[in-house]
């Protein structure tokens, strides 16, 4: 077993981050162990480019990423290159909560984190070596399915390597669309959030990488733009300060943004050192402007303490993006206009209105799942556009038409002529970018939102209408190829 090709399938639909070409970094970090371990890998990420089909079915062994909404496409991938004789090895949090179901369209599941085990499961798989003892893998033996005990969390999330980006097949990171480059100094949460599957996949302890480490990876970046991925960047305050002086000393010129909690703002003397550092932009979820949706949500943050952080980022000059979710069981008609007068009255550059996503593993699926809301199960619709289960206190239509004109609302041209006066031309080319992607959203919805309105008659034809666009294109590559052929060529002894 020499070649090792990853696939990270793109999204159904468009989403936050689609102007920028952020692959997710978990597959390349396990791509940089095997290299270091002298696999030949490649690494296709769909939303930087399409995937090579003759690679794919040339590689000894297949590994794909998938989140709940990729997942249908993530099976297509994983019956193909299973057809072609190729072992197919899947991770990420839907297969994580969902193994039975991935391990229709695939031979091995890794649960949770890999990176402790990802050199040590392909050589197991390389030499046939027993798997039995082998943890948090699941997969197939003979007729039945053997979910083997979970390993502890990764121990030492410091000793991993930093990603090495070149794995990724077609990344430019002078390209426009791919300026920002993405780095990781933490993993997990001590927070719960409902509708969060955070906690579950990497735990409520928080590990950071030591300061030097992270240094080293930004000194690769110097004058970039970078995007922390953390979670939570500034959830330990000291250690936060610890890395920001760190930056400010050595004077990369690097300008990044990170998602962050209100929370941070209490502290002056960590906005000051984030300000000096480049911050130029923080991502904060703020959820909701109904302190009983925020409660629900088990959020522990108030919306005066939303009010506040906003005020305090704006006075450091840097930039919000607010993040709000529609369909909480005590949502009511009246929580559209609320929240979009929220964002306008206080400023807040750029926002995202989501609908829920009961995303499997979540206290929120289970919920719902018991209580037979669920409307759908086609996981390529579980992206924060669509509605996919039964309102409490509104009609599934009017969850989905009042997202759409919320966002339409947020990004009218008002705003933007309003930046324009100020001469905030970074501010108005996010907010004339968000009109276009507003109205094309609005479009691309109009099927769905009358799927919506007469659910009961149309969903069943329409849904799976959805499920054959979202990977109709794999199959038609894949018809190319003779994957009989390419079976009987690795495994000449079945004929």
């Amino acid at each position: 077993m020499k070649r090792i090709v990853f696939v990270e399938p793109r999204s159904p639909d468009r989403h936050v981050f689609s102007r920028w070409k952020l692959p997710r970094l978990g597959t390349i970090i396990l791509g940089t162990l095997l290299r270091r371990a002298g696999y030949e890998v490649q690494i296709f990420v769909e939303d930087v480019s399409p995937v090579d089909f003759q690679a794919l079915f040339s590689a000894d062994l297949v590994g794909i990423s998938t989140i709940t909404s990729t997942a249908p496409r993530a099976y297509e991938f994983a019956r193909a290159a299973r057809r072609a004789g190729i072992p197919v090895l899947m991770g990420g949090p839907h297969v994580t909560f969902l193994p039975d179901e991935a391990l229709q369209h695939c031979d091995y599941v890794v649960r949770g984190e890999a990176d402790d085990l990802i050199v040590d499961l392909v050589r197991r798989i390389e030499t046939g070596a027993g798997l039995d003892d082998f943890p948090s893998l699941s997969y197939r033996a003979g007729d039945r399915v053997v979910h083997n005990p979970a390993a502890p969390r990764c121990p030492d999330y410091d000793a991993l390597p930093a990603p090495d980006l070149s794995l990724v097949v077609g990344l430019d990171l002078d390209a426009r669309a791919t300026h920002i480059v993405p780095v990781q100094t933490s993993r997990g949460c001590p927070f719960n959030c409902t509708f969060c599957s955070v906690t579950r996949m990497f735990g409520r302890e928080y590990r950071f990488r030591r300061t030097e480490n992270v240094m080293a990876e930004l000194r690769n970046y110097r004058g970039r733009t970078v995007f922390f991925y953390d979670d939570n960047f500034t959830a330990d305050r000291a250690r936060a300060k610890e890395l920001l002086r760190a930056m400010i000393r050595e004077n990369l010129g690097i300008q990044w943004s990170a998602q962050v909690r209100c929370d941070a703002a209490r502290d002056g003397e960590l906005l000051d050192l984030m300000a000096k550092a480049g911050c130029y932009y923080v991502y904060i979820g703020m959820e909701s402007v109904d302190p009983a949706v925020l409660k629900c949500f088990d959020k522990r943050q108030s919306v005066e303490q939303m009010v506040e952080a906003i005020r305090r980022f704006h006075e450091r000059r840097i930039r919000i993006h607010g993040m709000f979710i529609f369909g909480a069981d005590q949502d009511t008609s009246t929580i559209f206009r609320r929240t979009v007068r929220f964002a306008k009255a206080n400023h807040i550059e750029s926002a995202q209105f989501m609908i829920l996503v009961p995303l499997p593993g979540t206290p929120v699926f289970e919920a719902m799942d018991r209580e037979g809301r669920l409307l759908s199960r086609d996981w390529s619709l579980y992206d924060a556009h669509h509605v996919v289960f039964q309102p409490k206190n509104m009609s599934t239509f009017e969850l989905q038409a009042e997202t759409i004109r919320v966002f339409c609302r947020f990004y009218s041209l008002g705003p933007a002529l309003r930046r324009l006066l100020k001469f905030d031309f970074f501010s108005l080319a996010i907010k004339l970018w968000g009109h276009y992607e507003a109205r094309r959203c609005r479009r691309r919805l109009l099927d769905y939102r009358e799927v919506t309105r007469q659910w009961a008659h149309a969903a069943g034809r329409k849904v799976e209408l959805k499920a054959r666009r979202t990977a109709e294109d794999v199959r038609a590559a894949v018809a190319r190829f003779d994957l009989e052929r390419l079976r009987r060529r690795r495994n000449p002894d079945t004929e």
